[in-house]
């Protein structure tokens, strides 16, 4: 419609030079009155299609919006997927469900290869299974394993330390995806890829990159079935025996050293005092959460020399540890390693 407005516009200025000269200026009502149609016509328009086109862009859901449906849908749908976790050239493949049966929140993870390694949820009482531990239930409301809890908690926390970015779409098990990107505001964590299920809003792939943009591990699904109902699997788990709940000490002991400097956003969610089994040699620790990463600090008194700190990564994983002051200082977590160093040369002692 505009090129017809424009060859209207054209047609005029096209008008013979003689007539041009023969009309004074504003002296023909009829041209006028066509001209001020013409602009009006334009004016209209344009303004008809900024009016479209803001419609369009309020409709599209921002990456705020896609992580809270992430959160919805992992609380909320019947679903049944697999997935593989990528790290340091190995592949681990788990097995996920969730249902709601009956007003009953089911959740089951399986580690599918190697010793046994499973994880159950029945509403707020998780149960871990593994061949190498006495299995055992704490209270909790998710399942700690290679999903991060907090794409099912509060998604408006993790903006305090990470921007959320709408990247665009791609193409992951054979479905749409939304890929959003998760960005630490202080540069002091890694990053977050995630590809969002367009249909369905579940996960589809993660990925977590440094600094430099590369890849340290990552977490693909190869198969997504959403239902109606909930799985029989899960819901045997509401018959099953499953073990008795453990008795967790209310009281923090008090430590003779403290943290200095964390990372923005870091907030401490457990102290604790243990032995280790066999050497009878205690260890103090400090974890502490962003809400989408956990970094721990273990302190334990030591007789050897000072020695240079050493820093092992695996994935994303880092274990840096240091010997200074009569301490063993180590600090693990998915962090750059300048940060867990930073961590551990803030650590102070009474």
């Amino acid at each position: 419609m505009k090129s017809k407005t424009l060859s209207i516009l054209l047609a005029f200025t096209a008008m013979p030079v003689l007539s041009q000269q023969n009309v004074e200026p504003n002296s023909s009502p009829e041209l006028s009155s066509e001209k001020v149609i013409i602009e009006n016509s334009i004016d209209e328009k344009t303004t008809a299609q900024q009016a479209v086109t803001d419609e369009k862009i309020a409709k599209v859901p921002t990456a705020l919006q896609w992580m809270q449906r992430l959160s919805y849908s992992i609380r909320n749908l019947n679903f049944d997927s697999s997935f593989v976790v990528v790290k340091n050239n190995r592949a681990e493949p788990y097995r996920w469900l969730h249902g709601i049966d009956e007003g009953n929140d089911l959740e089951l993870m399986t580690l599918l290869n190697g010793p046994r390694k499973e994880s159950v949820r029945v509403n707020d009482n998780v149960s871990y299974f593994n061949s190498n531990l006495h299995p055992y239930t704490v209270k909790a409301d998710a399942i700690s394993g290679p999903i991060p809890v907090a794409f099912s908690g509060d998604i408006e926390k993790l903006q305090q330390s990470y921007d959320f970015v709408s990247v665009g779409k791609s193409r992951i098990l054979g479905r749409p995806a939304q890929l959003i990107r998760l960005e630490s505001r202080d540069k002091q964590r890694f990053g977050y890829w995630l590809w969002l299920d367009v249909q369905s809003g579940l996960l589809l792939k993660a990925a977590l990159i440094d600094r430099n943009g590369d890849l340290l591990e990552q977490i693909q699904f190869t198969h997504l079935t959403i239902t109606e109902k909930s799985s029989e699997t899960l819901n045997q788990l509401l018959v099953a025996e499953l073990p008795s709940t453990l008795i967790v000490s209310q009281q923090v002991p008090e430590l003779h050293w403290q943290v200095s400097w964390l990372p923005s956003g870091f907030e401490l969610v457990n102290t604790k005092r243990n032995r280790l089994a066999g050497i009878n040699q205690q260890v103090e620790s400090l974890m502490f959460n962003d809400g989408l990463v956990d970094i721990s600090v273990y302190v334990s008194q030591t007789s050897e020399a000072n020695r240079p700190m050493t820093v092992n990564q695996a994935g994303a994983t880092v274990l840096l540890s240091q010997l200074r002051d009569g301490y063993e200082i180590n600090v693990v977590g998915q962090i750059p390693a300048d940060t867990a160093k930073a961590i551990a040369d803030s650590v102070s002692f009474n």
